[in-house]
């Protein structure tokens, strides 16, 4: 039987039929958009649950946890104007906290030998007041093994009368804590403190030779970032006792001196000779607000001061992982405390164990 020929579309028809095509293909359209954006839910989802899960602490007490920016600074300013009393320990008490072999492991120190270092960096990605690489030939000298604790802070307020850090509810170290590391210091408290010791604040180059070695090393313990070896970017959700991170230790047996928190040194913040950094980086500046409007909308303007920063190095149990390269300097001014900021001491020959 032969074939028919079909019969032609009547133009009716063939808009009918485009109609149809153009309805099915946006169909199509908005289907595939509407599983991509349920996709993208699901991983946010998912990506939510793994942050929840790695969260060191109940996201329920988030605001007792996170401090806004400056708080520190203004909660050390309160406590500096003596609304904080010193009520703390006796010198008695002070030297309980520890045993007689407990205080001669926090006081010791490790030689440093005599010789030249690379200090900073020529890594294309590290920040500009990190380089450049030079070579710094330094003296003999002896660095704290640990950062200083509480404990060791606590005697010193006792012997000294010295204001409590102001994370100490009246006047006494945490509970748990007398081996974390002290923080809630100025840099004038920890210059205090090394002074009482015997010791001094170390400076900039010895912190980084103690850490880097002879080999230019990135972290202490080489040049892969390796999380397990410290304490950094909330993996413990706060400092941790000094110590805890053995396989962190630097050549010469130095612990932590990348992450757990942020140390002080002897150092201004300037630039390194050769440095091509902007001279604003180095250029203190203060929070200004200039209005009524400024102070209702919580506006400020960075206004310059004749204050030089100090340095900070080391990086904290807060911080990004690389800002605990042994290279990276951080920043301060002098008078400002916050909970990740600490410190150890150095002296130019081995300083006495301090006696009971």
């Amino acid at each position: 039987m032969p074939l028919q020929t079909p019969k032609p579309l009547s133009e009716e028809d063939r808009h009918r039929r485009r109609r149809y095509l153009k309805a099915t293909f946006i169909t199509c359209i908005i289907l595939v958009m509407i599983g991509s954006t349920l996709h993208v839910v699901r991983l946010g989802a998912g990506r939510m649950e793994d942050m929840r899960s790695l969260a060191t602490y109940d996201l329920k007490e988030e605001n007792a946890r996170v401090r806004a920016a400056g708080e520190d600074i203004t909660l050390q300013e309160h406590h500096e104007s003596g609304h904080a009393a010193n009520v703390g320990y006796t010198v008695m008490e002070a030297q309980r906290l520890m045993t007689r072999e407990q205080w001669v492991d926090l006081d010791s120190q490790v030689a440093i030998a005599e010789g030249p270092f690379v200090q900073g960096t020529d890594l294309e990605r590290a920040d500009a007041q990190d380089k450049p690489a030079h070579t710094v030939t330094l003296p003999l000298y002896y660095i704290d093994k640990y950062l200083v604790t509480n404990a060791q802070y606590a005697r010193f307020v006792a012997a000294t009368s010295r204001r409590p850090p102001l994370n100490w509810k009246n006047g006494r170290i945490p509970q748990g804590e007398a081996l974390y590391p002290v923080t809630m210091v100025t840099w004038f408290d920890a210059a205090a403190y090394a002074q009482w010791m015997g010791k001094r604040l170390p400076t900039e180059s010895e912190y980084e030779k103690a850490g880097r070695g002879s080999d230019e090393r990135r972290w202490p313990w080489g040049n892969k970032m390796e999380p397990s070896r410290l304490n950094t970017y909330y993996n413990v959700g706060s400092a941790s006792n000094v110590g805890s991170y053995p396989t962190g230790a630097s050549p010469y047996g130095v612990l932590d001196l990348s992450g757990n928190v942020d140390e002080w040194m002897a150092d201004d913040f300037l630039p390194y000779a050769g440095s091509q950094a902007t001279r604003d980086i180095f250029q203190g500046k203060v929070p200004v607000q200039a209005s009524a409007e400024d102070r209702t909308l919580k506006l400020s303007e960075q206004k310059t001061v004749s204050r030089n920063y100090k340095v900070l190095r080391g990086g904290s149990w807060k911080g990004d992982p690389f800002s605990t390269s042994l290279f990276h300097r951080n920043f301060s001014f002098a008078n400002h405390a916050s909970d990740f900021y600490g410190f150890r001491c150095a002296s130019d020959v081995k300083a006495p164990v301090r006696k009971p």
